[in-house]
């Protein structure tokens, strides 16, 4: 692997990938779901999946000194269309001065939930 390519959080030994990846200046979170902060799905409605989602990238982008404010681009799974709307308020409170680019799409995860998100942060080394 490319010492220049650092992993962030614990790799799900069943899986072929870490939930995030740093790469000289950015960060690419892999796709999350609704999980609380010990990695347990959570399930409810749009918008409460929609905050545990945003809150899962929130973690693994702290674990590497960054936050959401450093996001650039987010690309959003919906499950039901019709569900955009609340799904777009609740996404609107976690990212108020929308400086970032967005794409959202309807798609049915591999797993039962609602929405899936990956994202991508800017934050330069120290």
């Amino acid at each position: 692997m490319n010492d220049k390519i650092i992993t962030i959080g614990k790799r799900n030994p069943n899986l072929p990938f870490y939930p995030g990846v740093r790469a000289g200046d950015f960060i690419f979170i892999s796709g999350q779901v609704a999980k609380d902060e010990n990695g347990n799905m959570s399930s409810g409605n749009i918008e409460e999946e929609t905050r545990w989602t945003l809150e899962s990238i929130r973690r693994i982008l702290l674990l590497d000194g960054a936050d959401l404010n450093d996001v650039v681009k987010v690309t959003v799974y919906l499950a039901d269309a019709r569900n955009f709307g609340r799904y777009n308020k609740v996404f609107g409170e976690y990212f108020p001065d929308s400086r970032i680019s967005r794409t959202t799409v309807e798609a049915r995860a591999v797993i039962e939930c609602k929405i899936e998100m990956d994202a991508v942060a800017y934050k330069p080394r120290g």
